[in-house]
């Protein structure tokens, strides 16, 4: 019986370290499992990635409104007819590009037929003048006329002088053309953006209305309307980005410069002007284009890369970055983006390291 009761002994211990070596063989094999359900970013992958690293900023405010490519009102210059008279010999079109001096047109005037009589009359006054004052001078030498006619005949010289000038001068700011002719010529260098005469056209001595108009279109002028609930985030000096319908994909910068600081009575708006430099005449007036306007408020906040936010199940995400094998997802909330950067609040701090590539790949990673 004894011998029995140590045969039972021995089984149980038998069973029992066996037990014991399984249970450890499971643990074994289930430590590896463990550390494999972890994911881990390949050094292959880090080495390509961006990161970046959260930043305490100014908030940025932003907004878009409408307006309408003009002209620069300090580069244009309107040409009026200065005489009346029959339009013969233009020689531009509407568009074309025209040099400083270059002749536009010319006026066949009797007007300037007469400035060219009292040229000849002034001229001829004058010469007589002078001989009648030398003779009064060898006349006074010798006694035969008195010093009351040497001031007379020295008053007539002065007085025709005078009157030779002032014919001159009105001829000059008339086109200083001796031949009846009034020759309309470009002051400055531009394109011809409007164009109200042509050939054998006649001008009435009341008219009024300009034969041409000239711009250098190097700078233009954006007319933007700012609604009244917009109206306190435009400043002078603001900076700004255009777009348009013909160069989508192209942005033209400039600023506020001008703020007329009333509404306009029919669609209650108030309108800024933006100055903008026009390399390569690409904007044309009466173009119309998309306005952004950016200032910088008051308030701080923390601001990102816009390409490290994943938007997954109505929320923002990021991905806080501490090593290859510590990645945390982490919930925020967007406050505003402006352009590459985007303002948020979370459980996040200044100076984290994050995640700014291929952010969505590496989320769908970890949540898997």
């Amino acid at each position: 019986m004894k011998k029995i009761n140590s045969i039972s002994i021995t089984f149980a211990v038998i069973l029992f370290t066996v037990a014991l070596f399984n249970q450890s063989c499971k643990k074994a094999n289930a430590s590896p499992d463990a550390d494999n359900s972890k994911y881990v970013l390949p050094d292959s992958l880090v080495r390509t990635l961006k990161f970046d690293t959260i930043q305490d900023c100014q908030i940025t405010n932003t907004i878009t409104i409408s307006g309408k490519v003009s002209f620069n009102d300090d580069h244009v210059v309107k040409i009026y007819p200065m005489v009346s008279g029959v339009i013969q010999n233009m020689s531009v079109m509407l568009g074309d590009y025209v040099q400083k001096g270059q002749i536009l047109a010319v006026i066949k005037s009797s007007e300037m037929a007469g400035y060219s009589n009292d040229l000849v009359n002034a001229e001829s006054n004058l010469r007589v003048a002078n001989k009648n004052m030398d003779a009064t001078q060898d006349m006074f030498k010798s006694g035969l006329a008195s010093q009351k006619d040497l001031l007379t005949a020295q008053a007539a010289q002065e007085q025709a002088q005078s009157e030779l000038s002032r014919v001159k001068r009105v001829l000059h700011i008339n086109g200083g053309n001796t031949n009846g002719d009034y020759v309309v010529r470009a002051p400055i260098a531009g394109f011809v953006v409007e164009k109200l005469a042509t050939n054998d056209m006649s001008i009435r001595p009341d008219n009024s209305t300009n034969l041409f108009t000239i711009s250098d279109l190097k700078s233009v002028w954006i007319i933007a309307n700012v609604y009244e609930s917009n109206i306190s985030m435009v400043h002078l000096n603001d900076a700004v980005d255009v777009t348009t319908l013909s160069y989508p994909d192209k942005i033209f910068r400039g600023k506020v410069d001008k703020i007329m600081n009333v509404l306009d009575p029919t669609n209650k708006v108030m309108k800024v002007r933006i100055d903008l430099p026009n390399p390569g005449y690409l904007l044309k007036p009466e173009m119309f284009a998309n306005v952004k306007i950016t200032n910088e408020g008051n308030r701080t906040a923390k601001c990102i890369s816009s390409s490290a936010i994943v938007f997954d199940h109505s929320q923002n995400y990021i991905m806080v970055y501490h090593s290859s094998s510590d990645i945390k997802i982490v919930p925020v909330e967007v406050i505003n983006s402006i352009g590459d950067r985007t303002y948020i609040s979370g459980d996040v701090k200044v100076g984290d390291k994050i995640i700014a590539s291929q952010s969505i790949l590496i989320y769908n990673a970890l949540n898997n």
